[in-house]
């Protein structure tokens, strides 16, 4: 396979994640052939500095990849500015880029996975972005791979024509959404995709995600997602910045390739459903949501 895409990897603070990102990325098929560029943001207080260190520690031994080069920020960004910015800075030098965070375990087959879409669907207009993380689908009935409105941030990858139509400005986005397209936007409110621009808006979170996912929407783009996850994010024990502690997103890694892909460029209606179907009962009885609220607090109270 030739012409790899480059992987931007973005890390911080957190060493025993990006040891274990490294490692399942290591031992991934495309892993020799291929140019990783590990992004490092600066220490947002003296608190993270001893960490920041670790993890820069740890990035500048890694071996097994065609290339490495390290990107060390002395100033914090904040992963919303890093990732805008690595991701726009490699698109304009290959024209692609897979996206990694430091907090993803992959499948052997995420890189050919990644390759092999970008490939088929480079000149696919309406194909926007594609995905390696898919939510515990109870299903089997699904392919191995569809197309679907929204985006996952958990191991992600596009082009240069893609990217292009990302829309950083909250409000230029927010203007474009009557009730209808809200509705859609938020798979029928079975998750709060619209909450998050709202939330965004008044400075309750940072993602860049978010309003990745809406320039997709309003352009009326598509994503390509594996019906068994090929990631799962290890992130969700209170050290990344939007993650809770929950277990409601942990899957089981698909440890087979993906060979199958849509032929078909229109948003699978199944998926859709299933997914809808997940979304809307993710949370379980009211006796597991008590159970989860507390947990999250006491290790709140505990981490302090």
């Amino acid at each position: 396979m030739q012409n790899l895409a480059p992987i931007a990897l973005f890390v911080y603070n957190r060493p025993q994640h990006t040891e274990r990102t490294l490692k399942f990325l290591q031992q991934n098929e495309l892993a020799e052939e291929s140019r990783l560029f590990i992004f490092s943001d600066g220490a947002k207080s003296s608190h993270d500095e001893e960490k920041v260190a670790e993890v820069r520690s740890i990035i500048k031994k890694i071996d097994g990849f065609k290339s490495v080069k390290i990107f060390e920020k002395k100033e914090n960004s904040g992963l919303a500015n890093a990732v805008i910015a690595g991701v726009t800075k490699l698109i304009k030098e290959y024209g692609q880029v897979i996206v990694f965070e430091d907090d993803l375990v992959s499948s052997p087959h995420t890189l050919t996975y990644f390759n092999e879409a970008l490939k088929r669907y480079r000149n696919e207009e309406k194909v926007m972005h594609i995905g390696a993380y898919m939510y515990p689908l109870k299903t089997k009935n699904l392919p191995q791979s569809f197309f679907f409105r929204a985006a996952t941030s958990w191991g992600w990858a596009t082009w240069e024509r893609a990217w292009d139509y990302f829309e950083p400005d909250i409000d230029t986005l927010i203007s474009q959404f009557d009730h209808k397209k809200k509705m859609a936007f938020s798979i029928d409110k079975t998750m709060n995709f619209w909450k998050q621009m709202q939330e965004f808006k008044k400075g309750k979170n940072n993602s860049w995600a978010i309003r990745w996912y809406a320039s997709i929407f309003l352009k009326g783009g598509l994503t390509l997602n594996p019906s068994q996850s090929l990631v799962n994010n290890i992130g969700h024990d209170g050290t990344g910045v939007h993650s809770g502690i929950n277990d409601i997103y942990n899957v089981a890694i698909n440890p087979k390739p993906i060979t199958q892909f849509p032929d078909v460029i229109e948003e699978d209606k199944t998926a859709y459903e299933v997914i809808k179907a997940f979304l809307a009962n993710r949370k379980g009885s009211i006796a597991k949501r008590i159970k989860r609220f507390i947990n999250e607090k006491l290790n709140q109270y505990f981490s302090k």
